[in-house]
Order: structure tokens, then C-alpha cells, then sequence
């Protein structure tokens, strides 16, 4: 497969001149519709109200909101002007804005005013008081020196801030020949996004992602979808992440398709905007696809034009797979599997693919992108079936981690390779099969054990709807095997049920010494679980419980 050479902007000016009349962007529930000229028609206005406040080629543009409409607005009118769009997770707090602020340079921070319980202008008035001290566009902030704009994406007024209609009609003040001067000098392969890493594992890093980068594995994705310009694309998955913004964004507008969205993730939302729609694809993570399935008004809607989508960010039970191919009609749905740093997809299962393979595995390698096992500690390519590090390299790798070389060294080894900390397996037919990752792994008094294994093998029980299995720390061996269970509704499971069915099935010491049954899980902002709360949580649920740690 040829690789691509557009940039974001090229791409949707060739679409707006191609097909101007197709719609690109819709917001089913305010019947809100953009064409793909009247969408480049405002990022154009808006980027040159971007040009007006001062934002120059290479300025690091600040987003933080969820799925707004003018959301993908920002992004391409910062990618016209050759700014930097670093995606910022709805879910942080104050602490985690500090650092990004500061982590990322940030020069101008577009954002909402919140998100469920958090006060978005609270805390930007508490980090930068200056706002309401000085005039707009003469920022100058004592703990963010790079800051110099604040925007708010809507109507309303803010102290020290701009709002979206105030940039788009300061765009009138500025010449087009501004931003096609500043056009010849964009290239592919220069940096457009910076989105950083969910932080599962701990505090996260700027990952540098190219226009070649993410165009071309969002056309990859689409290709192994069988999309098409007759496309319409549900995506109630986040666009701070990629999944939202490559995985749905970038395979939409390769192939001239249309995307349909949602401000957040409501199951109701998204079946009924299947229904209005008539989407051809769903995007999700497991859970989202288990709510849609689960909710009471599921029977009521017409689901019949889903033909392909994506499932991505955690294993799916063979169960969930086989719904949402039969009842869901869905039948072409795929997996992705990657990272941040891998723009993000590097392998995936084809529409042909078997529901066991797409619930079992996450396919073969993407076109024209390299994957490898590696052994942790040699460095050798591990045979088929031998469990190493998943790697990778091709045209998807990132460009680096922002101000972070050692932390890039690390990651990307000297022949190129990818190293993703997740462990797997070959297959014999060439598929790839994750079995955890490094960093999860547990160490009970010198035996290595993957939770991925011990999951696979819960999810067994008929009464499992879900199972995470993470580290107990053991004052005797280490660490100890706990399993967090959620329980399938109507269903009841106790511990010695759970100890019973492991009993002689997996070696002794997999079995889980402690069993928490939970209500929900703590995860990323898209939908990944993290494991290391789930060990902070182990510690405080047994103290409450009065049970002695071994």
C-alpha cells in the first residue's frame, strides 16, 4: 500500500474542492451538519484568527474539552498554520493542567468550562491569575513563561480570555496570502499533534506525532475496514486520544467519509445516532460496546446499517464479540492494537477474521509497518509461540517524546524498533496474541506471572461479566495474585466459588490469593484501565475488611 504525502490541511482542502457537498462532520442530536467545504471554510477563518493572537509556526496550541463541535475545528486550524495541537485529557485535575502547561510550552490554551465534576475555569484562574489582571493578548504568566493566550471554545465572555466568535471575526483582519505563505513551508513529516501517554503506568510524556504519521495509519485503519467515501463513522470515543483523532478522524477524511459524534459517551446517545444516521460503523472500547448491548432500550433501535468498526483499548470477551457481530450487525468489525507512540495502531484483525480471533487476538501487522517479538532480556526475536515484547517500526513511529530524549532513547532501540512494554505472543497462523505487560507483571516470591493469563482464564466463569487481575503487595513473597471481579447483573459469585474454579486448572501459585469484587474500575479518559490503582485500592480493601496481608 502507497503511503500517503498530505498534510491535514491538504487533505481536507482536496476533499472541499473533490466532493464539497459531502458531509464531514455531524452532531445528530443538535442536527448540526458540516460540509467538507463549509467545515474548511471556517477552520480557514478560524486560523487566521489563530494567526491574529499571535500563534506562529511551531507554537504548542493547548485543547481541553471534550467532543465540542468546534473541537476538530481547532485542530485543523492549528495545523494550517503549522502550530502544534497538544490534546489534553478531560479527566485532569489541576495538578496534571500544571504540568502539561509547563511540560508542553504551552502558548495559547483553548478549552471549556468543564467536565462532569470539574471546574475547568477555576482552575485556569487559579493557575494563572494574571488573567483577570491583564488585557487580553499581554498575558505574561510567572509559572507558565510560554503561555500567552487563553481561548474559550463558545459564545460566552470570560475575564483575560477570548472566545471562538471573537478569532473567527479577527480572522477577516488578516489576508489569505498569510496562510498560504505559511502553507509552503508545512511539511508531512512535520510534528502536528503532541498527545500524551495515558499515564497507567505513571506520570506521562509527550508523545510527537507527524501528519504522515496519523493520516497514514488512520488510511491503513480504513483500508482494513473496506471503507469507502459512503462511510458514516459513530465516534463516541474521546478525540483528546487517538482513537478519536487518528483511529476515527484520520480514517474518516482519507477516504472522504463522514463522521458522526458525540459531545461524551451516552449508550442511549449512540443507539439512537446509529438509528438517525444510519451509521456504518461504531467505534468503542469493550465496556462502551457492553453498555449499548445491556441497555434496557437496546431492542428498540434499528441497527441494521452497522456493517465494520473498531473495538480497541482491552480485551474483549468472546461473548461481548459474537453480540456485537450478530446483534449489533457489525459483522466487519475489527481490532486495533498500538500505542500513543505508534500513532497508534500496529496490528489488527481483518473484517474475514473469526469472532475467536478478534476476541483472542489483535491480528497481523498493519501495511507497510514491521512487528516483532523481542526477548526483554537478549534482545533476540522470539520464536513462534514464545511470549517476548511486542515491537515495532515503520512509517507509524513516533517522532519522539517532547523534551525527553533518554526517555526516547529507551523507548525507540537502534535499529528503530518500537518497544511497546507489552508482552505477547506469535501465533502459528501469524496472528499476534497480547499476554500483558511488562510492568504489570507480577513477581510472587521469584515465579513470574501475567495477569493477562489468569483473566483470560476467569473469563471462563459464566457469572464474570469482567476481571482485572493486578498485584497485592506481600510482605512474605512480594507480591500476591489479586483478582477484581465484576459480577454479571442477576448473578451471584462468591470468593470460594472463584477459588474452587481455579483449583487444579492453573498452577498454584496463579491462583489468586485475593479476590475484590468491584461496581466499576479506575481508568484513563479513554477507557484503559489502570492497573497500578487497582494495586493502591487492593491495600485500602483489605485493611477495611480487617484481613492480614501475607
Amino acid at each position: 500500500m502507497q503511503l500517503l504525502d498530505y498534510t491535514l490541511g491538504e487533505i481536507l482542502e482536496k476533499w472541499a474542492i473533490e466532493t464539497p457537498d459531502q458531509e464531514f462532520i455531524v452532531y445528530p442530536d443538535r442536527n448540526l451538519r458540516f460540509t467538507y467545504r463549509s467545515f474548511n471554510d471556517r477552520v480557514d477563518r478560524l486560523a487566521k484568527g489563530l494567526l491574529y493572537i499571535g500563534i506562529q509556526p511551531g507554537d504548542k496550541v493547548g485543547i481541553w474539552a471534550k467532543n465540542v463541535p468546534d473541537w476538530l475545528t481547532f485542530m485543523f486550524a492549528a495545523a494550517k498554520i503549522g502550530a502544534i495541537l497538544v490534546t489534553i485529557n478531560t479527566s485532569y485535575k489541576k495538578s496534571e493542567l500544571e504540568y502539561i502547561l509547563q511540560n508542553a510550552d504551552i502558548h495559547t490554551l483553548c478549552m471549556v468550562d468543564g467536565y462532569r465534576e470539574s471546574d475547568y475555569l477555576q482552575m485556569v484562574f487559579e493557575l494563572v491569575p494574571e488573567l483577570k489582571e491583564l488585557p487580553r493578548g499581554e498575558l505574561h504568566s510567572s509559572r507558565f513563561p510560554a503561555l500567552r493566550n487563553v481561548v474559550f471554545i463558545g459564545q460566552q465572555k470570560h475575564r483575560g480570555m477570548y472566545n471562538t466568535q471573537e478569532l473567527l471575526l479577527m480572522g477577516g483582519h488578516v489576508d489569505d496570502f498569510e496562510i498560504e505563505t505559511i502553507r509552503g513551508n508545512i511539511g508531512c513529516h512535520d510534528v502536528v499533534n503532541m498527545q500524551y501517554t495515558s499515564g497507567t503506568t505513571g506520570f506521562p510524556k509527550g508523545v510527537m506525532l507527524s501528519h504522515h504519521n496519523i493520516l497514514n495509519n488512520g488510511f491503513s485503519v480504513g483500508e482494513c475496514m473496506k471503507f469507502t467515501s459512503a462511510e458514516r463513522v459513530m465516534t463516541p470515543v474521546p478525540l483528546f486520544h487517538c482513537f478519536g483523532c487518528v483511529l476515527s478522524l484520520c480514517a474518516v477524511i482519507t477516504h472522504g467519509a463522514t463522521m458522526v459524534l458525540v459531545e461524551e459517551f451516552d449508550p442511549l446517545m449512540v443507539l439512537a445516532s446509529v438509528q438517525r444516521e444510519k451509521c456504518t460503523a461504531l467505534y468503542g472500547v469493550p465496556t462502551m460496546f457492553i453498555a449499548e448491548l445491556h441497555h434496557p432500550m437496546f431492542d428498540m433501535f434499528d441497527l441494521t446499517s452497522l456493517r465494520t468498526g473498531i473495538m480497541a483499548g482491552a480485551l474483549c470477551p468472546i461473548e461481548t464479540m459474537n453480540q456485537v457481530m450478530s446483534k449489533m450487525h457489525a459483522k466487519d468489525i475489527i481490532i486495533v492494537y498500538g500505542l500513543t507512540e505508534t500513532s497508534p495502531g500496529m496490528t489488527a484483525t481483518r473484517t474475514h477474521n473469526s469472532p475467536e480471533v478478534k476476541a483472542t487476538t489483535v491480528g497481523f501487522e498493519l501495511p507497510n509497518v514491521e512487528v516483532k517479538i523481542l526477548h526483554p532480556e537478549t534482545g533476540k526475536e522470539c520464536a513462534i509461540g514464545e511470549q517476548g515484547e511486542i515491537c515495532c517500526r515503520g512509517y507509524n513511529i513516533m517522532k519522539g517524546y517532547y523534551k525527553n530524549e533518554e526517555a526516547t532513547r529507551k523507548a525507540i532501540d537502534a535499529e528503530g524498533f518500537l518497544h511497546s512494554g507489552d508482552l505477547a505472543v506469535k501465533t502459528e497462523d501469524g496472528f499476534y496474541r497480547i499476554t500483558g505487560r511488562i510492568k504489570d507483571m507480577i513477581i510472587r516470591g521469584g515465579e513470574n506471572i501475567y495477569p493477562r493469563e489468569i483473566e483470560n482464564f476467569l473469563y471462563q466463569m459464566d457469572q464474570i461479566e469482567a476481571v482485572e487481575v493486578a498485584a497485592v503487595p506481600s510482605p512474605k513473597y512480594g507480591e500476591q495474585v489479586g483478582a477484581f471481579i465484576k459480577v454479571k447483573k442477576g448473578a451471584t459469585l462468591t470468593e470460594e466459588e472463584v477459588t474452587d474454579f481455579c483449583r487444579g486448572q492453573i498452577a498454584r501459585y496463579k491462583v489468586p490469593k485475593y479476590i475484590f469484587f468491584v461496581n466499576e474500575y479506575p481508568m484513563t479518559a479513554s477507557g484503559k484501565i489502570q492497573k497500578y490503582k487497582l494495586t493502591q485500592m487492593s491495600t485500602r480493601l483489605l485493611e477495611a475488611a480487617g484481613k492480614e496481608v501475607i
